[in-house]
């Protein structure tokens, strides 16, 4: 064998062993990107999930409104990604305890039943005003002592909170998306969907309680959703017993 055929060979070899380590480097790194996804949702390998929405109260049929239709693609496709399964149901046909499975709720407490029972079991510090009446506080969100009023189209605010019971063996978290109009339960799956591994590093599978606001989603949608702040503690507290005050942040 003369040099150059050495050479030929030799490079082939090279060439052979660097794409191998590339495609085990890139495979590793996949697998354990992989892994963190699982567990900061609680998703392992063919496990099963629940989704929980309102229904539609502008209907009487049985309809869902169509950005909870959208939340609820987002979220379908964070499930796949995972290798896991997905139940959809209605607010008025979940029974099952709290952590039996992971579980994504979406919708208001006014039109989620199940919402407001994990509210007031878990966050007592959030209360939605749910009078029918006109007025500049309808729909407002009270978290702790702050009020953050509705302003359609304009400034609206959305709960993301992602729930465990604390126990060493609960794997199997809540997640809330609960806004003050159905565009902002989608804002808050989006956010969720772009940011859960800033998320996974900042809180790694413990529970918090985010507010997010949505800026002017009649001309953006559900894209421009901005942090106002971590609210966990605040919304882990019993609420005060004196009127709230407007946070200079809801404007």
């Amino acid at each position: 064998m003369n040099d150059d055929v050495r050479n030929i060979v030799l490079g082939v070899i090279a060439a052979g062993l660097s794409a191998s380590l590339g495609w085990f480097v890139r495979t590793y790194l996949w697998k354990r990107k992989l892994r963190r996804k699982q567990t900061f949702f609680g998703l392992p390998d063919n496990s099963e999930s629940l989704l929980v929405v309102s229904r539609d109260p502008a209907t009487a049929n049985l309809a869902v409104h169509r950005f909870d239709v959208f939340a609820l693609l987002e979220l379908s496709a964070l499930i796949k990604d995972c290798g896991a399964h997905a139940q959809i149901i209605t607010q008025d046909a979940a029974h099952q305890g709290f952590g039996e499975r992971t579980e994504f709720c979406v919708g208001g407490p006014g039109s989620n039943r199940r919402m407001a029972a994990h509210i007031a079991a878990m966050l007592p510090g959030i209360r939605f005003n749910l009078d029918p009446e006109p007025g500049p506080d309808r729909a407002a969100l009270h978290v702790g002592s702050e009020r953050y009023r509705l302003e359609p189209g304009v400034t609206e605010h959305v709960i993301l909170a992602r729930l465990t019971t604390g126990q060493p063996d609960q794997a199997r978290p809540v997640f809330l998306f609960c806004g003050q109009r159905a565009i902002t339960n989608q804002a808050a799956t989006r956010y969720l969907a772009r940011n859960h591994e800033r998320l996974h590093r900042k809180y790694g599978t413990s529970t918090f309680v985010l507010l997010l606001k949505v800026v002017n989603s009649q001309a953006y949608g559900p894209d421009v959703v901005e942090l106002v702040s971590d609210v966990t503690r605040a919304a882990q507290a019993p609420a005060p017993s004196g009127p709230a005050q407007i946070s200079h942040r809801a404007s």
